[in-house]
Formats: C-alpha cells, sequence, structure tokens
C-alpha cells in the first residue's frame, strides 16, 4: 500500500467532513478523497435548521460561523400566488435555544467544517482525488485504488465510507442496488439585493408555481424559482425581463426587490432527487447522506441528516475499532439507528411536492385549505415544524391528523404544544 489509515471516507461534503473531524477527535485516524479541486464556492441557498445548529455547537463549531454570515429567521409564511397569506409558521414554538432557522451565506458552513478539519487534522482532506475501485483479499475489501493528482494510488483501510453523492460511486462499487429519482421539478436559485429590508420568509405557492423568498445576510434575499427540470434554456432564451415579469406576477408586493436581479450570473440551477439505497453497509464498507437516502430540499434535511449521520456512524466506528469487527453486521447497527428516520423525511418531503407542486386545481384547493387550517391549529403546526427542524423522528400526521388538517373533523387539541417544548 502506498498510504494506510484506519477509516477512507470518500467525499468532503458535509456528512464526510463532519465525518472526519469526529473520528479524529475519538483518536481514529481518516483521510478523505475528495474530487472537487477545492472548497466549493458559487451560489447556493442554505438553510440551517435546529438539528444542524445542534450539531455544529455539539462540535464547538456553530460559534465558529462568521457572525455575519448567518440571518437568523423566526417567521416563515405561505401565501398565495397573488399574495393572499395561507399560514405562519413560526419558530417560536420550538425549545430555546435553537427556535431560529438560520439562513446561511453560500457554502459558510462548509468552509468552517473544513478549517477546523484542517486544524485538528492537517492534511486529512485530498482535494482533486478520486476513488476508482476497492481492493479486495481473500473476498474482503482491505482499501481502495484512487487517483491523486493524476497518480495511481493504493490506500489500506480498515473501512470505506461513501459520502459521495446521490450517484455514488463506491455505492456502485459495493454492489448496492439503489432507486434514483430524479424530480420533475428543480430550482432556479437568486441572490438579490433587499432593497425592502426583508426579515421574514415568503413562500408564494399557486398552480404548479412555488416562489421563495428567504432574507439572507449581507442586505441580499434568496429567490428559489420552481422550474421544470429540462426548462432552464428555454428560460434563459425568454430573457432575464421575461423571469422578473413572472416574479412579479406571482409576488406584486415585492416587484423593488425583483428589479434588482439584472442578470443570469445572479443565478444557479439546483437539481432535485432521491436515493433510496437497498443497504447501507456490507462487510468493511458503508454509504452516508446522500449516497444512502437523498431527498427532495422540501424537507429542508439533506445537509442536517447527513452530519447527524457522520455522528451516529463515528461512534459505531469507535465500537468497530475496539472490537476489530468491521464486518456488515457491526456497522449495519449504524443503518437500524437511522434508517426509519430518513425514510419518514423522504416521505414528508415526497407528499409535499404532492400538493405544493401541484397544478392540479382540486389539489391546490385542497392544500390551500390545510395552510388555512394550520394557521390555526398550533398542534399541527408543531408537528409539522418539529419534522423539517429534525427534532422529530415519527411522521408529523397520522390519519386523524390528516383529517382534522383537511378541515373535515374538528381538533379539540388545536391550541396544545407539548408542554416541554413550548418556547419560555
Amino acid at each position: 500500500m502506498d498510504v494506510t489509515t484506519d477509516v477512507l471516507i470518500v467525499g468532503a461534503g458535509g456528512g464526510g467532513a463532519v465525518l472526519g473531524i469526529a473520528l479524529a477527535r475519538k483518536g481514529i485516524a481518516n483521510l478523505i478523497l475528495e474530487q472537487a479541486s477545492g472548497p466549493p464556492q458559487g451560489l447556493r441557498g442554505e438553510i440551517l435548521q435546529p438539528n444542524g445548529q445542534a450539531v455544529l455547537d455539539n462540535l464547538g463549531l456553530l460559534d465558529a460561523l462568521p457572525p455575519d454570515a448567518s440571518k437568523p429567521v423566526r417567521l416563515f409564511h405561505f401565501l398565495r400566488s397573488g399574495g393572499e397569506r395561507l399560514c405562519t409558521i413560526d419558530y417560536e414554538l420550538l425549545p430555546s435555544p435553537f427556535n431560529r432557522a438560520l439562513v446561511m451565506w453560500p457554502n459558510v458552513v462548509h468552509h468552517t467544517i473544513l478549517d477546523c478539519l484542517q486544524k485538528e487534522n492537517p492534511g486529512a482532506v485530498r482535494f482533486h482525488a478520486a476513488f476508482q475501485s476497492f481492493l479486495w483479499k481473500d473476498k474482503q475489501i482491505i482499501g481502495v485504488q484512487a487517483e491523486i493528482d493524476g497518480a495511481s494510488v493504493q490506500i489500506g483501510a480498515h473501512v470505506v465510507v461513501g459520502a459521495d453523492g446521490p450517484f455514488s460511486h463506491v455505492r456502485k462499487a459495493m454492489g448496492v442496488s439503489a432507486s434514483v429519482h430524479q424530480y420533475k421539478d428543480s430550482y432556479l436559485v437568486a441572490a438579490l439585493d433587499d432593497t425592502e429590508g426583508l426579515e421574514e420568509g415568503h413562500y408564494y405557492v399557486g398552480k404548479g408555481t412555488i416562489l421563495c423568498l428567504f432574507p439572507a445576510p449581507g442586505k441580499k434575499v434568496y429567490v428559489l424559482y420552481m422550474v421544470s427540470s429540462d426548462s432552464l434554456a428555454a428560460l434563459k432564451a425568454q430573457g432575464v425581463a421575461a423571469l422578473r415579469q413572472q416574479w412579479t406576477t406571482i409576488a406584486p408586493d415585492r416587484r423593488r426587490l425583483f428589479d434588482s436581479f439584472e442578470q443570469w450570473t445572479q443565478t444557479a440551477y439546483m437539481g432535485t432527487g432521491r436515493v433510496r439505497a437497498k443497504t447501507w453497509a456490507i462487510d468493511r464498507a458503508v454509504v452516508i447522506g446522500d449516497a444512502a437516502h437523498g431527498m427532495n430540499p422540501h424537507a429542508s434535511q439533506g445537509r442536517m441528516q447527513a452530519m447527524v449521520d457522520a455522528i451516529t456512524l463515528a461512534d459505531i466506528l469507535e465500537n468497530c475499532q475496539r472490537s476489530h469487527d468491521w464486518s456488515a453486521k457491526a456497522l449495519q447497527s449504524f443503518e437500524r439507528s437511522r434508517r426509519s428516520h430518513v425514510t419518514m423525511l423522504q416521505r414528508l418531503a415526497d407528499e409535499e411536492v404532492f400538493f405544493w407542486n401541484t397544478g392540479n386545481p382540486i389539489l391546490v384547493r385542497l392544500r390551500d385549505r390545510v395552510f388555512r387550517t394550520m394557521d390555526a391549529n398550533r398542534r399541527l403546526q408543531y408537528q409539522v415544524l418539529s419534522a423539517t427542524a429534525g427534532l422529530r423522528a415519527t411522521a408529523p400526521f397520522g390519519w386523524l391528523d390528516r383529517f382534522q388538517a383537511a378541515g373535515f373533523l374538528p381538533d379539540p387539541q388545536a391550541n396544545h404544544v407539548p408542554v416541554q417544548h413550548q418556547h419560555v
């Protein structure tokens, strides 16, 4: 072997980099291969949910985020296309201290994690490094064949972790089948100058229409606009002025904001997909994050769940190190502890896609009716919010809840929020 380590991680994204830090603090040697040439750059909208804030806080990284790189947001309003308010979701319902969503400046969280990793485990991340295949001995994985800066390298490891995204090469090399679903709708993301002092989030939903406005640091506003996954070229061909007009029709009270959209360089494209790997672990190899369970951004939990994966897996790998047991049986305890939660979030996101993205007029009316019910029902609002915030491991709505949310049955507990979760 050219290099040896205890744990070889493929992918230095949110899950892989956090895993590197957690393992280093446990004294477990690790090396991370990242095919990109350096830390991520460019525009992306990012909301750090309460469970993600708690993970970073436990790592000592929440306070390490630059103070001008986040925007705490308490209220998120859902409105019909045109401006009529349907529902307001209040993060104040959640327990302190993590009872706000943090809208982040692009890539700041990731850079902070990578900076910490570099300080605590210098040289742990190898950029411009691609996984190629497993190395085997006696039908057992003993490491990987990789290419680093164009050179072929053999790396020995007790276990290989695939944190390399929805089209994971590690997962494929494991021989693990996966359902990879690409949604027909994706998002155009824009960062515009905040001309109006926006302090609260706004979701405009219509017939096959979603336009989201999030106040962002640096006197900016993130705009997320739902578009068909194959329509970007046609959208650009229509021109900037046409897109401004589309946004103004949906949110006429934000015309001044949209006037600051002048060129396509203010935008980025965000595809959407879902991954369901049949299993997450085999002998000496395991996948985490999007490689195991990518989900639609409606869940607002992609990065959060990858980070939770990392913390959970670090504890399991510590046990493996102690027992010298890197078998599928030992590693699959990670999957057993995590799969039900992420499956619930995937289903919740798909249900939101079905109702929020719909162009069906009957479903639109039902969706708007549910939003109006939730606006007056603190119990249902809390249940959905706690799932979105990553604080709930079970589905927010049972069948009775669904009938009550649709207004078909009264809810005698409409104003009840669990006492331990009420904000004081």
